[in-house]
């Protein structure tokens, strides 16, 4: 039964949802992985995440604003660019959606084994599920799909008190550690041990740009919104700056208890002496109380963000089914829940196969982060194409100094990307190629579009030789298993912020004649 989205969140619920997205595993477990790859510089790798996102997420708030629709990181670039490049956003972004909701899973599994160890299995160093552990992933689903099937209003309520929760122990954290801070840990060996290329590595491998991609969810449920020309861009700004600072502080806090004596090789391999950050230095500086408290709350924590994107991936579905590039039935919305139901089925689906084949967080964090910097990235491109073919669209946000904010925000991203690494850059981008030659090969299939086939093409161009260029950067530069390594640091980069530059101001020129905004799913 088909039905409208109700408009019953609140700038708390928001806002909640916002850092509730935030704070889930990232903050448990990629302490000792930025430690390891930057020292003490790490810090730095924490600011370049908060910078580049909340410059992102500034971006989002003209669109959010604007235009508050369900999915909205989907149905934007229908608006600006046509269907072919909401169909290509669409794919990646659901993937990374329904894969997140398992990575946080897994992160409350691999914790919850510090208390019932019979959850997981170590071999040759990789922790995988147990039979026990994967049951225990799949409760955890089953209890987020059933949160989210009947309202999103229950769905709010549940948020908002696990964020009250799961909130106290960070800050319980940072005050405990502080306490044993050692200043001569920053001094005791290299700021930056493996230089500029640690810092960046750090970003995106160490797992910050995972931590941080927390926007998209309040984006996903904007119809649902009281108020949402405030609301929005209140709620994601305030929730990056909140991050940012405790993401900080948590990391400084690490650093600087962390005993002297571990150092005595330099921070590399730290991270294999602290798997479970938090509990395993609360462990060494006796402090049991907050290990358990650290361990209690890492199951909250990704449970909470487990539960959000439960309720964001079935509305970026029902996006991508409105574009008329993926089933239509997807789109229904039920008349007396205001929940898409079809599409949350399929998230459960999709969330419970993701499980199946990754064993480890470490292992999935680098490709669901490059995936979501992806779908942000394509952001600033579709706030300068909407300037030009929706030039009357009232804006009650209105990002000023855009000509310099849209382009950095787009190259910081591109680096962003570009840092994830070959191996994963490689089929990642490979596999968006592969769906642009299958969407036209099969359009014939596709419901007409009120944009030809050719336009679409043109208004894509850009963003398929983005991804062909960035491929070959990454080959050709020195991150990730497989690198050539034939252009080296810092020009790596700059090939990367050409590239990145020259691609922008193409897709923001190449939008459609004129804007494809539909009001079909607004209350």
């Amino acid at each position: 039964m088909t039905g409208q989205f109700k408009k019953q969140l609140s700038l708390m619920d928001l806002t909640f949802i916002g850092l509730g997205a935030i704070f889930g595993s990232g903050w448990l477990f990629s302490a000792s992985h930025v430690a390891a790859q930057a020292g003490p510089a790490g810090i730095i790798s924490w600011l370049i995440g908060g910078f580049a996102v909340l410059i992102l997420g500034i971006v989002y708030c003209e669109l959010g604003a604007a235009l508050p629709r369900a999915g909205g990181i989907i149905r934007y670039p229908v608006f600006s660019h046509g269907p072919l490049q909401g169909y290509l956003l669409g794919s990646i972004t659901v993937i990374a959606f329904s894969s997140l909701i398992a990575i946080e899973v897994v992160a409350a599994r691999e914790y919850a084994a510090a208390w019932f160890p019979s959850l997981t299995v170590i071999s040759d160093g990789v922790r995988s599920p147990s039979t026990r552990g994967w049951l225990f992933q799949f409760a955890l689903l089953c209890f987020f799909f059933a949160l989210n099937y009947y309202s999103i209003k229950t769905f709010a309520v549940a948020n908002n008190l696990i964020s009250i929760l799961k909130f106290a122990v960070p800050i319980l954290v940072i005050v405990a550690l502080l306490y044993h801070f050692k200043p001569a840990n920053f001094t005791a060996t290299e700021f930056a041990p493996m230089g500029a290329r640690g810092v960046e590595g750090a970003v995106s491998a160490g797992g910050i740009i995972f931590a941080y991609l927390g926007l998209t969810p309040i984006i996903s449920v904007a119809s649902e919104v009281k108020r949402p020309q405030f609301t929005i861009p209140f709620a994601l700004i305030l929730s990056i700056v909140l991050a940012t600072v405790i993401y900080v502080t948590l990391q400084i806090a690490f650093l600087g208890a962390v005993p002297t004596d571990m150092l005595a090789n330099g921070w590399q391999g730290i991270n294999e002496h602290f798997p479970l950050p938090y509990r395993d230095i609360a462990m060494i500086l006796g402090l049991g109380w907050l290990a358990l408290f650290v361990v209690s709350d890492a199951i909250i924590s990704p449970s909470g963000c487990g539960n959000i994107y439960m309720a964001a991936t079935p509305r970026v579905i029902y996006a991508w089914s409105n574009s008329n590039t993926f089933f239509k039935i997807f789109s229904r919305v039920h008349q007396k829940s205001g929940i898409p139901r079809y599409a949350l089925w399929l998230t459960f689906a999709l969330s419970i196969f993701w499980t199946l084949p990754f064993p480890s967080w470490e292992k999935m964090i680098t490709v669901v982060s490059a995936a979501l910097v992806l779908s942000y990235a394509i952001a600033p491109v579709t706030v300068g194409a909407l300037r030009r073919n929706a030039p009357d669209l009232e804006r009650p946000f209105y990002v000023k100094g855009f000509a310099v904010l849209g382009p950095l925000s787009f190259t910081i991203a591109s680096f962003i990307l570009y840092w994830s690494g070959w191996n994963v850059i490689s089929w990642l981008l490979g596999s968006q190629i592969i769906l642009f030659i299958l969407y036209i090969v099969f359009s014939r299939f596709v419901p007409t579009h009120e944009v030809s086939l050719a336009q679409q093409i043109k208004s894509s161009a850009w963003l398929i030789t983005y991804y062909l260029l960035i491929i070959l950067a990454s080959y050709l530069g020195t991150f990730g298993e497989g690198a050539s390594h034939l252009i080296t640091e810092p020009f790596d980069n700059i090939v990367v912020m050409i590239i990145a530059l020259i691609c922008y101001y193409w897709g923001t020129h190449t939008g459609l004649p004129k804007a494809l905004i539909k009001n079909d799913d607004e209350a």
